[in-house]
């Protein structure tokens, strides 16, 4: 260990309950991984937090030293700004309280929660609250960059949906942040990332879900893309908010549940989560199974936590991903040409993009009552070049910056979670410039100093 290692461990060794790992300590490698397999960083110290005291104290150390802090939850970033070279990694992961009010329809979880660890707590009572499509995700980081998901068009996005929360500011004050107490913090954290501050606990507002919903995936042959996408733009036009889709452009991967003759087959798939009656599910779908015969037809009554975890065996920890990502207004006919020929451009069993539908609730809010800066946007394209290592990873990204470009001509935003390390005038377009200089006043408020600046920066003035 180096000499401030070693400083900072021995100041944080009085006064914390969790576990401080360092390099040579047998569990470093494994402890300092995330999940995005092409982030390797090695932290001078990992610090295990248990609570608020441990999270207070690690800062007060990292204030004093000058180590840079990285914050993990799940540790799900794409572009590995939960962890970090040479600085302190608060690693919130064993902090997984989680407290449902049946009564209230609420739900109170820790920062090192998972998003099917808290499903798994709520859908005990038929409950749940919007949150994202991968269960092994954080709901700290998710959240706090809005939080899209199966639920979003009839519920909202996870930030419409937070009812307060506790924060641990740069200067290690903890403070509660809701409508009636610091609302311009609550303004700031929905939707404005880690930025201001370290949220131990979030509170949100669940609804009535499930436990069977209807859902899942449709596939249809990859060169059916141009036709069903134009099927498909004009069909939602008219489907009910209880409705959430994605459109997906892969390769059908080698799951036990589907043939094995179809495995390997470039398809194009709509995938459906239905938060409404089973029976009004199945007719609202109807049209869109009566396009042309599928492939694979897994749209069907399951529980929602099995929904959920669809996407899980697709996005597993240690795989090499790279993301870029662009919001678009409509679907319109120069767009379905560009996704169906960069559709038709993977070259990768692994490698996948989807277009998730948005609208609804989350265009129902007004833009200014969060930091959130894609209300209005209809549609958001997240291509993503996967690979088991480095073999191959950059013909993949490629794919990916090639697949961006062609889009760029008919963006209009991108959410603030599917940015990679893109530059600040990327992080504006997430914002739009009047809620981005908004951001830059309060964080000039709660983080003058930039302590918490891995993440999708706003600089303070």
């Amino acid at each position: 260990m180096t000499t401030t290692t070693t400083s900072a461990t021995q100041a944080l060794a009085g006064d914390f309950r969790g576990d401080l790992v360092s390099p040579g300590d047998p569990s470093y490698d494994e402890q300092r991984k995330v999940w995005n397999g092409s982030i390797d960083r090695r932290p001078a110290l990992i610090a295990r937090c248990t609570g608020a005291a441990d999270i207070r104290a690690a800062l007060a150390v990292a204030r004093r030293t000058g180590l840079q802090v990285a914050v993990r939850g799940g540790g799900h970033s794409f572009p590995g700004h939960s962890t970090c070279d040479g600085g302190i990694l608060i690693d919130l992961a064993r902090m997984k309280g989680i407290r449902v009010d049946p009564v209230r329809r609420t739900a109170r979880a820790q920062a090192g929660v998972l998003l099917g660890e808290l499903d798994r707590e709520t859908q005990a009572f038929g409950l749940a609250t919007p949150s994202g499509i991968v269960t092994h995700t954080g709901v700290a980081g998710l959240t706090l960059g809005g939080g899209i998901g199966w639920l979003m068009r009839k519920y909202g996005l996870s930030i419409d949906n937070l009812i307060s929360a506790d924060v641990i500011t740069a200067e290690g004050e903890l403070v509660t942040a809701s409508e009636d107490a610091n609302g311009d913090l609550f303004w700031g954290i929905r939707g404005g990332g880690g930025n201001f501050g370290i949220v131990t606990e979030f509170e949100f507002r669940l609804h009535p879900v499930g436990p069977i919903i209807y859902g899942g995936p449709i596939m249809w042959p990859m060169e059916k893309s141009p036709d069903l996408m134009r099927f498909y733009r004009d069909w939602i036009t008219g489907v009910p908010d209880d409705l959430t889709t994605a459109v997906m452009h892969r390769w059908i991967p080698p799951l036990p549940s589907i043939p094995a003759e179809l495995h390997g087959r470039p398809v194009v798939v709509v995938l459906a989560c239905y938060a409404g009656s089973v029976e009004d599910g199945e007719r609202v779908v109807a049209p869109l199974k009566a396009f042309a015969p599928p492939l694979l037809d897994m749209c069907v009554p399951k529980p929602y936590v099995d929904l959920q975890a669809m996407f899980d065996p697709s996005f597993p920890h240690g795989r090499w991903y790279y993301m870029r990502s662009s919001d678009v207004g409509t679907l319109s006919d120069d767009v379905i040409d560009i996704a169906a020929a960069r559709g038709m451009a993977i070259n990768s069993p692994y490698t996948s993009y989807p277009i998730f539908q948005l609208g609804g609730a989350i265009s129902g809010v007004s833009p200014d009552s969060t930091a959130f800066g894609a209300r209005s946007s209809g549609h958001t394209f997240n291509f993503v070049g996967v690979t088991l290592g480095p073999d191959g990873f950059e013909e993949q990204r490629q794919w990916v910056r090639d697949s961006w470009k062609a889009l760029e001509p008919h963006q209009s935003g991108v959410y603030v979670n599917f940015l990679s390390d893109e530059g600040t005038d990327r992080i504006r377009s997430a914002y739009g410039a009047t809620t981005y200089d908004r951001l830059k006043d309060l964080k000039q408020k709660y983080d003058p100093g930039n302590l918490f600046h891995l993440n999708q920066n706003i600089r303070p003035h």
